[in-house]
């Protein structure tokens, strides 16, 4: 028979597990943030100089690419074999959907864009193999927000003139010429946050998945966080990237 006071022992004893639980879960928290706000650490080349962990995990991921690039593109053939054949379905299709949203001069900027939507899908699926994702790193994707936007308006001028370029601003009425003027620094502020953010984020709550059942269920949740997730952040850059530039350069009916 249970007692009344052994019942009351067992459920104190319960009661304090959950709050060290619950603490050591609150803590781990805080350390995740606090590391993920600080930046990224810097890691030591050869004792020599110090750069940030974004930055080598960046460098590698361009090594990887690159061997992949040298691999796919080996032996092309006029008569594509099975890989050459999908990996012309993907240009083509990338180049479709530049040429849908630039118009006539979508092949200028269908490599860049191809470039960075490559590089944001490796940073963001980077940690599948064991790197911290670059995109958790403020700095890179300010860094790709700041390019996409010195792409866009210098596109805007480049091929609309200066007087186009700064009619462009006054349009479709001169009264929303302040709004459009703010635009210049809200785009890239909602890039930047935005890939910043869901990257974070997703970090974040794998970690705290990670630290509560660190056997099975994380790999599940990864899945999401880390494949789906990814991808679809990559697809949202490249493609409001590609709406704001198509914007810009359009030409006047």
């Amino acid at each position: 028979m249970f007692s009344y006071k052994s019942l009351s022992e067992a459920a104190a004893k319960v009661y304090d597990e959950s709050r060290r639980k619950g603490g050591g879960i609150l803590d781990k928290l805080k350390e995740v943030l606090a590391e993920s706000m600080a930046g990224t650490p810097a890691v030591s080349v050869f004792g020599l100089f110090s750069v940030p962990q974004s930055v080598v995990v960046t460098w590698i991921l361009m090594a990887l690419l690159t061997g992949a690039s040298l691999i796919l593109t080996r032996g092309m053939q006029r008569i594509p074999n099975g890989r050459q054949t999908l990996l012309e379905l993907g240009v083509g299709t990338f180049n479709h959907f530049c040429e849908e949203n630039l118009g006539r001069h979508w092949r200028v900027f269908a490599p860049w864009l191809f470039t960075v939507a490559v590089y944001i899908a490796a940073a963001n699926l980077s940690g599948l193999i064991g790197l911290a994702p670059p995109t958790r790193d403020l700095a890179v994707t300010a860094a790709l927000a700041l390019m996409s936007m010195l792409l866009i308006y210098g596109a805007q001028f480049r091929f609309r003139g200066l007087g186009g370029g700064l009619k462009k601003f006054a349009q479709p009425m001169p009264v929303l010429l302040p709004i459009n003027l703010m635009e210049v620094f809200i785009r890239p502020l909602s890039l930047c946050m935005r890939l910043f953010g869901n990257v974070l984020a997703a970090y974040v709550i794998m970690e705290m998945i990670k630290t509560l059942a660190p056997a099975v269920v994380p790999v599940a949740f990864s899945l999401y966080f880390d494949i789906f997730d990814g991808l679809i952040q990559t697809l949202v850059f490249v493609f409001l990237t590609a709406l704001f530039l198509g914007e810009s350069i359009e030409e006047e009916e």
